[in-house]
């Protein structure tokens, strides 16, 4: 690691602490688990910092790309020109389509040997049912399909999608299907995918002992989630490569208008992404791109984590993280629901369709709610709402899904 580098590591960043939203905001890191990731290189020629993954082999720049909102094969070039190397799919995504965009673009460069490709198959409702001898058979077919689609011989990253719980995570059946797909070279590293029990899922990760990496949601609002902070730190340090998503949370264009009175688009999204790098813990990060302004603003800040002073007084604004809304997925008001409600589910869906603008993402999660229930599942009755840790106003966004598919 170079001085500079050195230096900046060896700040004395402010302790996050619970319920201290604006101290934590500022610091993303306290000085113990600053040193999680091995190594950080030198700006390269175009102005981009990479990291090491964990214990893979893979250096990869600290913005890539999340292409799960993207429909343009021209888009992913774009991405690759301007620096980034990892591109995050799935093969839910478009129901396929979204795999074989990315694979397409990839092949149509003759870059595939510099492109760090990550992918995400066996959702939840694939694995409804399936015994552990159907496991490895089911996860075979999901990658030869997904591998089909990615025009490769091999993915550089598979995750098991929409992990919750960490029975799922350390399934002895699960995981020595994950082994054998390594041993048989169609990939190269595994890992987990949650934005659900985060913490529990990563520390589960970590404890499995066959995971390379974990894809996990981490954004500003967890600042005070010692739970969480502590998770991150863990990952890192024991060389689990940690790779961030729902990094701005939820996007730069916030439901609350006040927001954007006092701040842009573009203060809101620099330092949201910011918070998170600065954890260096984090080996990357893949913000959503689904067109070029999205492109150029999360480049623009691959080679300097300084905080500007607006970026500075965003995250100390205390009136921020009420403002947003944003749903942690941490599933503490399933309880209280009288229904059965996917509450959580419901929520990613509202940030998929009124912050992404993704309106196919959403239909689909809708789809999937409940066995089929979708936006019914929910009957308004806002006992979910006094146990939100965010206080999200719960009945009010389900009732903006309500009014946008009815």
């Amino acid at each position: 690691m170079s001085e500079q580098n050195s230096d900046f590591t060896r700040r004395k960043f402010m302790t996050a602490s619970v319920g201290c939203l604006a101290a934590a905001a500022m610091a993303g890191v306290t000085p113990s688990v600053v040193r999680g990731q091995e190594k950080e290189t030198e700006p390269d020629k175009k102005g981009i910092v990479s990291r090491k993954l964990g214990r893979t082999d893979l250096m990869v720049p600290i913005v890539s790309m999340g292409a799960g909102a993207a429909n343009d094969p021209g888009l992913v070039q774009a991405c690759f020109e301007a620096g980034m190397r990892h591109f995050d799919t799935a093969a839910s995504y478009g129901y396929g389509r979204n795999e074989q965009m990315v694979g397409m673009a990839l092949a149509k460069m003759g870059v595939r040997d510099k492109a760090i490709i990550g992918t995400k198959v066996l959702t939840r409702a694939q694995l409804t049912g399936v015994t552990p001898a159907g496991l490895k058979k089911l996860l075979i077919a999901s990658i030869e399909g997904s591998l089909k689609r990615l025009k490769t011989d091999y993915i550089d990253i598979l995750c098991l999608h929409d992990v919750r719980d960490a029975a799922t995570v350390k399934d002895e059946a699960t995981m020595e299907a994950l082994v054998h797909v390594k041993k048989q070279g169609k990939v190269r590293y595994v890992g987990t995918a949650t934005h659900a029990a985060m913490a529990d899922v990563i520390n589960a990760t970590v404890e499995a002992g066959i995971y390379d990496t974990v894809l996990t949601s981490f954004n500003f609002t967890m600042a005070d989630d010692a739970a969480m902070m502590s998770a991150v730190a863990n990952a890192g340090k024991t060389g689990v490569g940690v790779i961030a998503m729902k990094t701005q949370a939820g996007g730069a264009n916030y439901p609350n208008p006040e927001t954007l009175r006092q701040y842009s688009n573009a203060v809101v999204n620099s330092a949201a992404l910011k918070w998170v790098l600065r954890n260096e813990n984090v080996a990357t990060t893949i913000p959503g791109i689904g067109n070029y302004d999205h492109m150029r603003a999360n480049m623009a800040i691959a080679g300097n984590l300084e905080y500007t002073d607006e970026e500075k007084n965003f995250l100390s604004d205390n009136s921020i993280k009420l403002s947003m809304g944003f749903c942690r997925q941490c599933r503490k008001c399933l309880a209280s629901c009288p229904h059965n409600t996917e509450i959580p589910d419901l929520m990613r869906t509202h940030m998929y369709a009124t912050q992404y603008a993704d309106f196919h993402k959403a239909r689909m999660t809708i789809d999937q709610i409940a066995r089929g229930r979708g936006l019914d599942a929910c009957a308004s009755c806002s006992t979910c709402t006094a146990q939100c840790v965010n206080s999200v106003d719960i009945p009010r966004k389900i009732g903006d899904l309500k009014l946008i598919y009815a």
